[in-house]
This record gives C-alpha cells, structure tokens and sequence, in this order.
C-alpha cells in the first residue's frame, strides 16, 4: 500500500507524463528537462535516504536477504555495482549533513554524492578525527564544489582531500585493488570487466602471453584482441583439464550441458537445444563438439529419468542425482537469490526421516543461507507448471520486484 506521499508522487507523474511535449520550442523543452532533473535528484536523496533506513532497521532480513545490496540486486533488480553505490550514498549522506542538504534540494546528483562517499567510509572518517580534519568544513567545501564545479573538478578535490588525509599511508594491499565483473547476455556471450594492481598485472598479461606466442601459426588473420581471448580461453581448458582446481560442492569444476538425449543424436537439431550450467543456451551441435572431448565432463538425462529416483535406499544425493538437480535448478531457488549452484547444498522438500525419498522430485537447491533459512520457519515449494515459490514463516509469500499476484500453491514442502 503506497503512503500518501508516494500516492501523491504517483499522481504528479502521471500528470507529467500524459503532457505532450512533440511541437514544444527549445527553450520549453529545457527548462522542464532541468525542472525534472532538480526532482529526480530530490528523488535520489530520497531513495537513499530510506535504504539507509532499511539497513539501519535490518528490514532486508525480513524477505530473507543479508543485505540491502543483496535485496536490491535480487528484488528490485539492481546490478551489483549499482546496489552498492546506492547503499554507499545512504551511509554517507548520515555523516555529511551539507551534502545531504544540497542532495535533498536537488542542487547536486546522486552521481556527485557517490563520488563524495568515501569521504564518509568508516577508516576516512576515523583517520580524519585522529587528524583533528574539521569534517564540518571539508562536508561544505565538498557540497560546495559538487553544486558549482563540474564533475572531474569534483573528483580531484576527493581524491587530493583522501590523498592528504594519509600523506605516508602504508602500502596498500593489492588485494584491495583487485576486481573481476562479469555480465551473461541473452544469446550467452560474456562481457567483463577487471581491475588489477601492477603485480596481478604482471603474472596475468605473463600467463597470457606464453600461450599467444605459443600458438602463432602462419597465415593468422585474428586482431591480437581475438588472440588474448583465444589465449584466456586455452588458460581456462588448461586449469579444467588439469584438475587441480578446488572443488565445488564434492566435484571437480567441468563444463556442464544438459540436453535431451534425442537431440543430442539428431544432427539437424537448430540452436537452443542444450543449457550450460552457469544458464546459457547452446546449439546441440554446440553440446555433441562439447561431448567429444575427452576432458570435459557429460551428464544426459533421457526421458525416463531412471537413473534420477534413487528411493529411500540412499539419504544424501549423489553425484549424478546432484547434477540433475543443479540442471534443472540452476542456482538457489529462494526468492531474490542468485547464489550459484556450486554455493547450494540439495535440501530435501520433504525430510528423509519423515518419509521424504532421495529424488529429484523431492530436491530443490539452496545456498547456505537459505537452506539454514528453510530449516527455521520459511518455506519453499514448486508448482506444477515449475515455478518454485517462497513464503515467510507466517505463510505470506515473498515476491521480488514486480509484485506478482499468483494462486496460492497447495503442494507439501518441508
């Protein structure tokens, strides 16, 4: 139910939108953009404003998350970097009531406030109190620049104001400067991102470069960007085929296809056929290549899953019965989780020592967390039609972002 803030938010922008701006002058035109970028930045501060709330409240505990990043990424959809930008801005909006003032008003944006934010992380704040820094001052001045200057200016004044605070700091852990982002598109192609300091640096663009110049045939037409991402491909069949890497869940990390047994021996199968255990969506044709090298592992359920319902004969799941599950699971099946499947245990819907039997009806994957979660009062089920449901220990059902308004599901979990 929307409060009546919110309720009136809502009616002022349905009026805003139903406004026909085709045949407006340019001068109109902008002079309502800047209006509406004064509220959204209003409306920022607002949104962090109230995650800050919801952290200092644990309200995220209540759906079952850790975390408003957490909550965010899974409930209302946020990317990772995004969640914790906004839950950044709203711990530091709490400790710079300049900023905070400027934020409210709509003078500065959501994009300044985050560039400011480090100015407000714990170890800034504690080295500028040892420092006798007056915070009241550095809060103004930076609110100050944010509202006038444009962005770069602002940056560099956080950055010179950071590198002062500790002029002789220790030399940093390079662990610390060190990220790996990755984002899966809809046709399964990765993208990526990474950051890495001098030293990770050096030992990556080393373990690339052996196997680019190892394999320099004559005649190669690829630009050297190709050959790097043909090199960290080879680097990667290398570690699997190996099989020194840590194991995830009582196997060894392999590639993982799933695809029905008919297509696998149909060669006119188009593409789609087969899934990869981290989602996505290959050609059978793609799968039968796969199948074929020797060191890649290969699990095919037919149609009569006979291998999969073991009975009561065994209480845990095995090998094989685990990749089914993962295969048709994916990850975690709590509501807004997107652990993958090598972080979930198999959780019997129906405990073994109440009946349940060691299938893959009875399976259902869930993180650590979550599968704690279930065994003190929440509670998961899958419906007919497959779509897994999760509902809090007073039976309401948790929802991520749009509410859904579904039947209730009737079919037994524990």
């Amino acid at each position: 139910m929307c409060s009546n803030g919110s309720a009136a938010l809502e009616a002022a922008l349905d009026e805003l939108s139903s406004e026909r701006l085709d045949g407006s002058f340019g001068p109109a035109l902008l002079e309502r953009f800047g209006e509406l970028l004064t509220l959204q930045n209003r409306l920022a501060a607002e949104v962090a404003r109230t995650v800050r709330q919801c952290e200092l409240a644990d309200a995220a505990e209540f759906d079952g998350k850790a975390s408003m990043q957490s909550w965010l990424r899974r409930h209302a959809r946020f990317s990772a970097r995004a969640a914790s930008s906004l839950v950044r801005t709203g711990r530091a909006v709490e400790h710079l009531p300049a900023v905070a003032a400027a934020f409210a008003a709509g003078d500065i944006s959501a994009e300044a406030v985050s560039v400011i934010a480090p100015v407000a992380e714990p170890k800034n704040l504690a080295a500028a109190q040892d420092a006798g820094v007056d915070l009241a001052g550095v809060d103004e001045a930076l609110a100050e620049v944010a509202r006038t200057q444009f962005h770069p200016v602002l940056r560099q004044a956080v950055a010179h104001y950071l590198d002062r605070l500790d002029p002789d700091g220790t030399e940093p852990d390079p662990t610390e400067q060190r990220s790996l982002t990755m984002a899966t598109h809809a046709d399964g192609s990765v993208s990526g991102r990474f950051e890495l300091d001098a030293v990770g640096g050096e030992k990556f663009q080393a373990a690339i470069e052996s196997i680019l110049q190892a394999s320099r045939p004559a005649g190669d037409t690829r630009t050297r960007a190709q050959q790097s991402a043909d090199a960290l491909v080879q680097l990667c069949d290398n570690q699997l085929a190996a099989g020194t890497l840590p194991t995830l869940r009582t196997f060894k990390p392999h590639v993982v296809v799933r695809v029905d047994l008919d297509d696998l021996v149909d060669p006119s199968t188009g593409p789609g056929a087969a899934r990869l255990g981290f989602g996505a969506t290959i050609s059978a044709a793609r799968a039968r290549w796969l199948a074929c090298d020797g060191t890649v592992a290969r699990i095919v359920i037919g149609p009569d899953g006979a291998p999969l319902d073991l009975g009561r004969s065994h209480r845990l799941f095995t090998h094989h019965l685990r990749r089914a599950v993962e295969a048709r699971d994916g990850g975690c099946v709590f509501a807004g989780c997107d652990a993958p499947a090598h972080w979930c245990d198999v959780h019997h819907l129906v405990h073994w020592a109440d009946g349940g039997d060691t299938s893959l009806g009875n399976a259902a994957l869930l993180c650590e967390r979550h599968h704690g979660k279930v065994h003190h009062g929440f509670r998961i089920e899958r419906d007919p039609a497959g779509r897994w449901h999760t509902h809090r220990p007073d039976g309401t059902e948790i929802h991520v972002l749009p509410r859904i308004t579904t039947e209730p599901v009737t079919t037994r979990a524990g």
